[in-house]
């Protein structure tokens, strides 16, 4: 493998040699990124409680259970934690990794998830993509998302790691290029 070219190019490693340019342009295609950290935070937000509800109503289906078989349903709390993780990760392997590549939180706020090359995303991408934000915020605290701030396509830390960007929609009938070689 081959880096071409000096200073930042735009572009990435790739097997041929050269550079494979990004498919998203902040300088020739800003209105991709306009707001997009902003509309991220509603999303997570939006997200965070389609995830909680049908948590919230778990908790309290085994505590119903519990109280109508005397104390022998409340055994099954210890399933509710990794219940809720894998969830969690369904989910977001689900919808990132659909159709649309975004969550519900993302299609409300009119963004999605976009490989650097242009490609939708994929189950094990939106996975990953979860696990990978929940790890840096967790280890590297909350401010780790002011990264964002920092570079011209408003990627987080776990965007940067995965090789994913998170636009505003392309619209249902202008579908995304793949960057050409």
């Amino acid at each position: 493998m081959t880096y071409s070219g000096s200073g930042n190019t735009g572009g990435a490693w790739r097997n041929g040699g050269g550079v494979q340019p990004h498919a998203f342009n902040p300088d020739t295609q800003p209105e991709l990124f306009d707001g997009v950290l902003s509309k991220r935070v509603f999303a997570f937000l939006i997200d965070l409680i389609v995830i909680v509800v049908p948590v919230v109503l778990g908790y309290l289906f085994i505590l119903l259970f519990g109280l109508l078989t005397l104390g022998l349903g409340w055994m099954l709390f210890w399933l509710a934690w990794p219940a809720t993780v894998v969830w969690a990760i369904v989910y977001y392997g689900a919808t990132l990794g659909g159709p649309r590549s975004a969550t519900v939180g993302m299609r409300v706020m009119d963004i999605e998830l976009r490989t650097w090359y242009g490609a939708p995303g994929y189950f094990v991408l939106g996975a990953m993509h979860a696990v990978l934000f929940w790890v840096s915020i967790s280890f590297l605290t909350p401010l780790i998302v002011l990264v964002g701030l920092f570079n011209d396509r408003r990627r987080l830390l776990h965007d940067i790691v995965l090789g994913t960007v998170v636009i505003n929609s392309l619209g249902r009938t202008q579908a995304a290029q793949p960057a050409r070689y």
